[in-house]
Protein backbone atom coordinates (compact mmCIF):
# COMPACT_ATOMS: atom_id res chain seq x y z
CA UNK A 1 0.00 0.00 0.00
CA UNK A 2 2.43 2.02 -0.70
CA UNK A 3 1.36 4.34 -3.39
CA UNK A 4 -1.93 4.42 -1.25
CA UNK A 5 0.31 5.76 1.85
CA UNK A 6 2.07 8.49 -0.07
CA UNK A 7 -1.24 9.72 -1.38
CA UNK A 8 -2.99 9.76 1.51
CA UNK A 9 -0.04 11.66 2.70
CA UNK A 10 -0.36 14.40 -0.20
CA UNK A 11 -3.98 14.54 0.92
CA UNK A 12 -2.92 15.46 4.04
CA UNK A 13 -0.66 18.33 3.31
CA UNK A 14 -2.81 19.86 -0.26
CA UNK A 15 -6.12 18.92 0.58
CA UNK A 16 -7.42 19.37 4.54
CA UNK A 17 -6.86 23.10 5.94
CA UNK A 18 -8.16 23.86 9.26
CA UNK A 19 -12.11 24.83 8.20
CA UNK A 20 -12.17 20.90 6.89
CA UNK A 21 -10.45 19.65 10.07
CA UNK A 22 -12.72 21.79 12.35
CA UNK A 23 -16.29 20.51 10.10
CA UNK A 24 -15.04 16.91 10.01
CA UNK A 25 -13.93 16.91 13.90
CA UNK A 26 -17.36 18.89 15.21
CA UNK A 27 -19.47 16.32 13.22
CA UNK A 28 -17.91 13.03 14.35
CA UNK A 29 -18.24 14.53 18.34
CA UNK A 30 -21.72 15.38 17.52
CA UNK A 31 -22.18 11.95 15.91
CA UNK A 32 -20.28 10.11 18.84
CA UNK A 33 -22.51 11.40 21.69
CA UNK A 34 -25.94 11.12 19.82
CA UNK A 35 -27.73 7.86 20.23
CA UNK A 36 -27.21 5.62 17.16
CA UNK A 37 -31.19 4.71 15.43
CA UNK A 38 -32.05 2.31 13.78
CA UNK A 39 -33.12 2.35 10.36
CA UNK A 40 -36.86 1.65 11.39
CA UNK A 41 -36.46 5.07 13.38
CA UNK A 42 -35.18 7.21 10.93
CA UNK A 43 -37.97 6.22 8.29
CA UNK A 44 -40.11 7.15 10.38
CA UNK A 45 -38.51 10.39 11.59
CA UNK A 46 -37.81 11.40 7.82
CA UNK A 47 -39.87 10.08 5.32
CA UNK A 48 -38.30 10.00 1.79
CA UNK A 49 -38.95 8.54 -1.45
CA UNK A 50 -36.00 5.96 -2.65
CA UNK A 51 -35.69 6.20 -5.94
CA UNK A 52 -34.99 3.27 -8.12
CA UNK A 53 -32.90 2.60 -11.32
CA UNK A 54 -32.15 -0.27 -13.96
CA UNK A 55 -28.85 -0.35 -15.33
CA UNK A 56 -28.57 -2.74 -18.33
CA UNK A 57 -25.94 -4.37 -19.40
CA UNK A 58 -24.17 -2.70 -22.37
CA UNK A 59 -22.95 -5.21 -24.94
CA UNK A 60 -20.76 -2.46 -26.59
CA UNK A 61 -17.90 -1.03 -24.55
CA UNK A 62 -17.74 2.71 -23.39
CA UNK A 63 -15.34 4.78 -24.90
CA UNK A 64 -14.36 7.27 -22.08
CA UNK A 65 -14.12 10.49 -23.65
CA UNK A 66 -16.24 12.33 -20.96
CA UNK A 67 -19.02 12.58 -23.74
CA UNK A 68 -22.70 10.33 -23.37
CA UNK A 69 -22.79 9.70 -27.09
CA UNK A 70 -21.07 6.66 -27.99
CA UNK A 71 -23.59 3.16 -28.41
CA UNK A 72 -22.82 1.64 -25.01
CA UNK A 73 -25.06 4.63 -23.19
CA UNK A 74 -27.92 4.51 -25.65
CA UNK A 75 -29.21 1.63 -23.88
CA UNK A 76 -29.04 3.23 -20.60
CA UNK A 77 -31.62 5.79 -19.38
CA UNK A 78 -31.73 8.98 -17.69
CA UNK A 79 -32.30 9.17 -13.98
CA UNK A 80 -34.70 11.87 -12.89
CA UNK A 81 -33.50 14.73 -12.14
CA UNK A 82 -31.56 15.48 -8.89
CA UNK A 83 -33.68 16.89 -6.31
CA UNK A 84 -32.88 19.06 -2.62
CA UNK A 85 -31.05 16.75 -0.83
CA UNK A 86 -33.84 17.18 2.09
CA UNK A 87 -36.81 15.75 -0.60
CA UNK A 88 -40.32 17.19 -0.80
CA UNK A 89 -40.95 20.51 0.18
CA UNK A 90 -37.60 22.16 -0.11
CA UNK A 91 -37.26 24.60 -3.48
CA UNK A 92 -35.87 22.16 -6.74
CA UNK A 93 -32.22 22.69 -7.53
CA UNK A 94 -31.56 25.74 -9.97
CA UNK A 95 -29.90 23.81 -12.68
CA UNK A 96 -30.68 20.41 -14.15
CA UNK A 97 -28.52 17.30 -13.69
CA UNK A 98 -29.24 13.65 -14.78
CA UNK A 99 -27.00 10.41 -14.71
CA UNK A 100 -27.17 7.29 -16.83
CA UNK A 101 -25.35 4.03 -15.34
CA UNK A 102 -24.37 0.58 -17.30
CA UNK A 103 -22.25 -1.90 -16.69
CA UNK A 104 -20.22 -5.29 -18.77
CA UNK A 105 -18.09 -8.13 -17.31
CA UNK A 106 -15.21 -5.72 -16.79
CA UNK A 107 -16.98 -2.84 -14.71
CA UNK A 108 -19.25 -0.39 -13.62
CA UNK A 109 -19.83 2.89 -15.70
CA UNK A 110 -21.84 5.77 -14.45
CA UNK A 111 -22.05 9.04 -16.91
CA UNK A 112 -23.49 12.02 -15.70
CA UNK A 113 -24.61 15.61 -17.46
CA UNK A 114 -24.60 18.62 -15.15
CA UNK A 115 -26.29 22.16 -16.55
CA UNK A 116 -23.88 24.79 -15.50
CA UNK A 117 -23.59 28.69 -16.52
CA UNK A 118 -20.21 29.02 -14.42
CA UNK A 119 -18.11 26.19 -15.13
CA UNK A 120 -15.52 26.61 -12.02
CA UNK A 121 -13.05 24.42 -10.04
CA UNK A 122 -9.62 24.72 -9.21
CA UNK A 123 -8.65 21.48 -7.09
CA UNK A 124 -6.29 19.57 -8.85
CA UNK A 125 -3.94 17.61 -6.48
CA UNK A 126 -5.57 13.91 -6.15
CA UNK A 127 -7.46 13.08 -3.09
CA UNK A 128 -7.75 17.25 -2.26
CA UNK A 129 -11.31 17.79 -0.40
CA UNK A 130 -13.36 18.20 -3.63
CA UNK A 131 -16.74 19.61 -2.10
CA UNK A 132 -14.89 22.28 -0.84
CA UNK A 133 -16.13 23.51 -4.41
CA UNK A 134 -18.54 22.44 -7.10
CA UNK A 135 -18.30 18.49 -7.83
CA UNK A 136 -20.20 15.48 -8.92
CA UNK A 137 -20.36 12.48 -6.31
CA UNK A 138 -21.21 8.29 -6.60
CA UNK A 139 -21.58 6.40 -3.10
CA UNK A 140 -21.97 2.72 -3.31
CA UNK A 141 -22.92 0.31 -1.45
CA UNK A 142 -22.82 -3.14 -3.29
CA UNK A 143 -24.43 -5.71 -0.02
CA UNK A 144 -26.95 -2.92 0.71
CA UNK A 145 -25.85 -3.51 4.59
CA UNK A 146 -25.18 0.45 4.99
CA UNK A 147 -21.73 -0.78 5.60
CA UNK A 148 -18.50 -0.89 4.07
CA UNK A 149 -19.29 1.31 1.41
CA UNK A 150 -17.02 3.49 -1.28
CA UNK A 151 -17.72 7.52 -1.92
CA UNK A 152 -15.92 9.15 -5.48
CA UNK A 153 -15.83 13.31 -5.68
CA UNK A 154 -15.44 14.42 -9.30
CA UNK A 155 -14.56 18.57 -10.27
CA UNK A 156 -14.50 19.96 -13.59
CA UNK A 157 -10.90 19.70 -13.53
CA UNK A 158 -11.24 16.20 -13.24
CA UNK A 159 -9.67 15.64 -10.19
CA UNK A 160 -10.54 12.88 -8.59
CA UNK A 161 -11.30 12.37 -4.59
CA UNK A 162 -12.05 8.55 -3.66
CA UNK A 163 -12.91 6.76 -0.01
CA UNK A 164 -13.64 3.55 2.18
CA UNK A 165 -15.72 4.12 4.73
CA UNK A 166 -16.25 1.04 7.12
CA UNK A 167 -20.05 2.26 8.25
CA UNK A 168 -21.35 6.42 8.26
CA UNK A 169 -19.85 8.98 10.55
CA UNK A 170 -22.84 8.57 12.89
CA UNK A 171 -22.04 5.48 13.78
CA UNK A 172 -18.55 6.19 14.34
CA UNK A 173 -17.66 5.43 11.15
CA UNK A 174 -14.12 6.51 10.28
CA UNK A 175 -12.56 7.60 6.72
CA UNK A 176 -10.14 5.53 5.08
CA UNK A 177 -8.94 8.56 2.38
CA UNK A 178 -5.43 6.67 1.68
CA UNK A 179 -7.62 3.91 0.12
CA UNK A 180 -7.71 4.11 -4.05
CA UNK A 181 -10.36 2.24 -6.35
CA UNK A 182 -7.75 0.54 -8.35
CA UNK A 183 -8.30 0.75 -11.98
CA UNK A 184 -10.65 3.67 -11.51
CA UNK A 185 -10.80 6.26 -15.25
CA UNK A 186 -12.55 8.92 -15.42
CA UNK A 187 -13.12 11.80 -17.98
CA UNK A 188 -14.39 14.99 -17.96
CA UNK A 189 -15.68 17.44 -20.82
CA UNK A 190 -16.53 20.97 -20.96
CA UNK A 191 -19.42 22.94 -22.89
CA UNK A 192 -17.73 26.02 -21.98
CA UNK A 193 -14.43 27.79 -20.31
CA UNK A 194 -13.36 27.16 -17.61
CA UNK A 195 -13.02 29.74 -14.52
CA UNK A 196 -13.89 32.64 -17.03
CA UNK A 197 -16.22 34.83 -15.12
CA UNK A 198 -16.46 36.98 -18.80
CA UNK A 199 -18.42 34.41 -20.65
CA UNK A 200 -21.49 32.26 -20.34
CA UNK A 201 -21.56 28.23 -20.45
CA UNK A 202 -23.56 25.42 -20.59
CA UNK A 203 -22.15 22.59 -18.22
CA UNK A 204 -20.13 19.91 -18.27
CA UNK A 205 -20.57 16.29 -18.51
CA UNK A 206 -18.37 12.83 -16.73
CA UNK A 207 -17.91 9.33 -17.42
CA UNK A 208 -16.92 7.21 -14.58
CA UNK A 209 -15.32 3.09 -14.95
CA UNK A 210 -14.96 1.56 -11.90
CA UNK A 211 -13.98 -1.99 -11.99
CA UNK A 212 -15.39 -4.80 -10.14
CA UNK A 213 -12.00 -5.35 -8.63
CA UNK A 214 -11.72 -2.23 -7.20
CA UNK A 215 -14.99 -2.88 -4.61
CA UNK A 216 -12.67 -4.58 -2.21
CA UNK A 217 -12.08 -3.14 1.59
CA UNK A 218 -8.92 -1.89 2.40
CA UNK A 219 -6.46 -4.54 3.77
CA UNK A 220 -9.06 -6.97 2.02
CA UNK A 221 -6.78 -9.96 0.27
CA UNK A 222 -7.41 -9.53 -3.81
CA UNK A 223 -9.85 -12.28 -3.81
CA UNK A 224 -12.11 -11.18 -1.66
CA UNK A 225 -12.65 -8.39 -4.45
CA UNK A 226 -16.64 -8.62 -5.98
CA UNK A 227 -17.23 -10.11 -9.66
CA UNK A 228 -19.42 -8.71 -11.97
CA UNK A 229 -23.66 -8.84 -10.44
CA UNK A 230 -25.77 -11.10 -11.88
CA UNK A 231 -29.14 -9.43 -13.71
CA UNK A 232 -31.42 -9.06 -10.74
CA UNK A 233 -28.52 -8.05 -8.27
CA UNK A 234 -29.76 -5.38 -6.47
CA UNK A 235 -27.24 -2.56 -4.81
CA UNK A 236 -27.89 1.02 -2.83
CA UNK A 237 -26.19 3.74 -4.23
CA UNK A 238 -26.67 7.87 -4.52
CA UNK A 239 -25.70 10.39 -6.81
CA UNK A 240 -24.60 13.93 -5.20
CA UNK A 241 -23.69 17.08 -6.61
CA UNK A 242 -22.43 20.21 -3.77
CA UNK A 243 -22.85 23.82 -5.37
CA UNK A 244 -21.75 26.68 -3.93
CA UNK A 245 -23.20 30.25 -4.56
CA UNK A 246 -20.51 32.50 -6.54
CA UNK A 247 -19.29 35.80 -6.82
CA UNK A 248 -16.96 37.57 -8.84
CA UNK A 249 -13.79 39.47 -7.44
CA UNK A 250 -11.29 40.92 -9.48
CA UNK A 251 -12.57 38.67 -12.60
CA UNK A 252 -12.53 35.92 -10.92
CA UNK A 253 -14.99 33.18 -9.01
CA UNK A 254 -15.23 32.97 -5.45
CA UNK A 255 -17.56 31.31 -2.83
CA UNK A 256 -20.22 34.40 -2.16
CA UNK A 257 -19.26 33.02 1.72
CA UNK A 258 -17.58 30.03 3.18
CA UNK A 259 -19.47 28.05 5.88
CA UNK A 260 -19.29 28.96 10.05
CA UNK A 261 -19.11 25.64 10.98
CA UNK A 262 -19.64 21.99 10.54
CA UNK A 263 -23.79 22.79 10.59
CA UNK A 264 -23.67 25.88 8.32
CA UNK A 265 -24.69 25.01 4.63
CA UNK A 266 -24.08 28.14 2.56
CA UNK A 267 -23.78 25.76 -0.48
CA UNK A 268 -26.57 23.74 -2.52
CA UNK A 269 -26.95 20.15 -1.97
CA UNK A 270 -28.44 18.17 -4.52
CA UNK A 271 -29.22 14.24 -5.05
CA UNK A 272 -30.80 11.49 -6.90
CA UNK A 273 -32.71 10.12 -4.14
CA UNK A 274 -33.20 12.78 -1.44
CA UNK A 275 -31.82 11.61 1.84
CA UNK A 276 -34.51 13.66 4.35
CA UNK A 277 -31.63 15.99 5.74
CA UNK A 278 -27.97 17.55 4.99
CA UNK A 279 -26.29 14.30 5.59
CA UNK A 280 -25.02 11.66 2.39
CA UNK A 281 -23.93 8.93 4.98
CA UNK A 282 -27.37 7.70 5.60
CA UNK A 283 -26.78 4.33 3.12
CA UNK A 284 -30.08 2.42 4.26
CA UNK A 285 -31.77 5.98 2.11
CA UNK A 286 -29.75 5.84 -1.07
CA UNK A 287 -31.79 4.71 -4.11
CA UNK A 288 -32.00 1.10 -5.19
CA UNK A 289 -29.70 0.49 -7.96
CA UNK A 290 -30.86 -3.52 -9.97
CA UNK A 291 -28.71 -4.03 -12.76
CA UNK A 292 -30.55 -6.08 -15.67
CA UNK A 293 -29.89 -7.63 -19.41
CA UNK A 294 -30.89 -5.04 -22.23
CA UNK A 295 -34.51 -5.24 -23.23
Amino acid sequence: MTRAARRATRSVRTGIDWLVTLRLSATLAAFATAAIPTVAVLAAQTPVQVREYEAPRTVTPVVLDGALDDPAWRVAPWTQSFVDIRGEGWPDPSRTTRVKITWDEHGLYVGAELEEPHLWATLADRDAIVYRENDFEVFLDPDGDGLAYYELEINALGTEFDLFLDKPYRRKGKANVGWDMEGLRTAVRLEGTLNDPSDGDAGWSVEIAIPWSAFRPPEAPRHAAAGAPRPGEVWRVNFSRVQWPLVVVDGEYRKEREPVDWSDHPEHNWVWSPQGEIDMHIPERWGLLRFVEPR
